[in-house]
């Protein structure tokens, strides 16, 4: 639901009198969303607010391994060895596996070929079925993107065939690392890296730094700029923190990517109805990422790999009405999914604490955002399996915000053959024996944590920067705000209450009338917020007109018809309260 009928708001602590006096240069506004985000010193600012290209980026050599695996790269290039690109098959691999062949490309090499796994017969990382084939291919030298670190047996396999594996990777290794020729990983435990946020796409960006520096290429200086959007976009999608050189991907990425340098991505935002000029976190985030994850969700990731490296505009048109379909599909398979899971909860006496459902015919793909629209709708943890094209019972899991479904897992972990995650989702695989019982083993794991006072549980609480008014909604606030993008993980988009307002009109939009607007009427006009896939009845208070409520929202600039216009962004509809302290 979008509103919760006990739910207030809280505003952020104000910036300290000692921050205050080192940020003075700065307004209030600008001084409580640096605090927020933990900047307290005027050069920390300068910093945050500079996103300079050529002084934010860290030495690729503090990374570990780089050293050697930029030296074995360069004695294969100098070789003339086939080199095989072996990435994950979402919005981070797919992207990284992309940037080095348009790399690879640029500086004139040949002998290598992109191999992405498919996710529904091969599944996650690296496999003996896998490097058997990139051994028939003929490659002696493979570089993993977004993968790799965890596949201890498979890089142990592939360098007992001859074929040199240089594993870049971000996810966070086991107590050993895979024997490979070089292992790079900003999260491994002996790095120096000042940074370990970095994606997948982001490490292998580093790798090409790296290569550069040594390699002697006879390319322009800054050249591989344009590479910037394939890293941009993976780390948008791939919601690590934007912070630190990750701030400055996404900002560059999003230059380069409003240039139109690349045919796919032009084609596919102009199918989607959103001008290039204008693009923004969001439109990654929201409408390119899905369509790139659906190649591998419904079929073959290649389909995505092929949108991002066209270099012709038929074959870059074609790519992209072929994601465009496959991503229109994918919603409507899932909604039947979501549609025949709802009637499955509907035959049973009760709902339980922690939902389970799914049906050996439901794809493992998919079920993570079946799994997402549930825990959202009921408020609880849900889980949701499928079967794989290997016969195993495989799903993924929401917490719905009340109760971490890792720790849940945890305390139930002999149902499972495998889990894994974080505090909100998360993955598994299901003994065949348990899978009848997988609910009633979750929900006395989660009764067991309960009675603990374990359980993790989200405040009801909106936690807002400043409360404004209506009429403070202006383009000196829209510039402000832009100062801070881009937005996303680490670094939120800012969040406001807007007092007792009232609507002038409420109206119903979209195709399947499945979206809300408010007309508003300040000093200065008429304002406009929107509410997407949400209806007016929908919220904590329902939207009427004349009809006066607390509005939490985020203030954004649409560009729609290329017209621009500053509207707010419903997050929230509550009873006018005050604060709490």
């Amino acid at each position: 639901m979008p509103g919760m009928s006990n739910a207030l708001y809280i505003e952020k602590e104000p910036p300290s009198a000692g921050a205050c006096a080192e940020l003075s240069e700065y307004d209030t506004l600008t001084q409580r969303l640096l605090a927020a985000r933990n900047i307290k010193t005027l050069q920390e600012a300068e910093l945050f607010f500079d996103r300079n290209y050529e002084e934010g980026l860290h030495d690729p050599f503090l990374l570990p391994d780089m050293d050697t695996a930029v030296s074995r790269i360069l004695q294969a290039i100098k070789e003339g060895e086939k080199i095989a690109i072996f990435s994950d098959y979402d919005c981070d691999g797919i992207p990284g596996g992309a940037l080095l062949h348009d790399f690879f490309k640029m500086i004139g090499y040949t002998n290598f070929y992109n191999y992405i796994p498919h996710r529904h017969y091969e599944g996650y990382g690296m496999s003996t079925d896998s490097i058997d084939t990139i051994l028939r291919e003929g490659a002696r030298l493979m570089i993993t993107v977004d993968c790799g670190i965890t596949n201890l047996d498979e890089v142990a396999y592939a360098e007992g065939l001859g074929i040199s594996v240089i594993v870049t990777d971000h996810h966070e290794p086991k107590e050993i690392l895979p024997n490979a020729h070089a292992v790079i990983n900003p999260k491994r435990k002996d790095s120096i890296y000042p940074f370990t946020g970095l994606c997948g796409t982001g490490v292998a960006f580093k790798l090409i730094c790296g290569l550069l520096e040594r390699g002697g290429f006879s390319i322009t200086k800054g050249q591989e700029k344009w590479l910037l959007d394939l890293v941009g976009i993976a780390t948008i999608a791939d919601m690590v923190p934007l912070i630190d050189e990750n701030r400055i991907f996404a900002h560059y990425g999003l230059l380069v990517l409003r240039k139109g340098k690349r045919l796919g991505l032009s084609h596919l935002f102009r199918i989607m109805k959103i001008p290039l000029a204008t693009v923004t976190e969001d439109d990654i985030g929201f409408m390119v990422a899905p369509r790139i994850n659906a190649a591998s969700r419904m079929g073959n990731p290649h389909d995505a790999f092929q949108l991002l490296i066209a270099s012709e505009e038929a074959d870059a048109g074609a790519h992209a009405h072929t994601l465009d379909r496959i991503n229109n599909e994918r919603k409507g398979v899932v909604a039947a999914m979501v549609k025949e899971a709802k009637h499955m909860l509907s035959l049973r006496s009760g709902m339980g604490s922690v939902i389970v459902v799914g049906d050996p015919s439901w794809r493992p793909s998919l079920v993570g955002l079946v799994a997402n629209t549930l825990s959202e709708e009921y408020a609880r943890p849900v889980f949701v399996w499928g079967r794989d094209g290997n016969g195993i019972l495989k799903g993924s899991c929401r917490s719905g915000g009340t109760s971490s479904v890792v720790t849940i897992m945890e305390k139930a972990a002999h149902a499972f053959i495998e889990f894994g995650g974080h505090h909100m989702s998360g993955g598994f695989s299901v003994k065949e024996e348990y899978i009848h019982t997988l609910s009633s083993e979750l929900e006395s794991a989660r009764a067991e944590l309960s009675l603990q006072g374990s359980e993790d549980v989200r405040s009801e609480l909106y936690e807002v920067d400043a409360i404004l008014s209506l009429d403070e909604v202006t383009r000196s606030l829209a510039k402000t705000l832009d100062r801070f993008a881009p937005y996303g993980e680490g670094n939120t988009k800012p969040l406001f209450v807007f007092p007792c307002v009232t609507p002038s009109r409420v109206e119903i939009f979209g195709k399947q009338k499945a979206h809300t607007k408010i007309l508003f009427k300040t000093n200065k006009g008429m304002i406009t917020a929107i509410g997407f896939f949400s209806l007016p009845h929908e919220y904590a208070v329902p939207l009427q007109e004349e009809k006066p409520f607390d509005l939490i929202a985020h203030v954004e600039e649409s560009f729609f018809m290329g017209r621009s216009e500053l509207r707010l962004r419903i997050v929230a509809a509550l009873p006018v309260s005050s604060p709490q302290k």
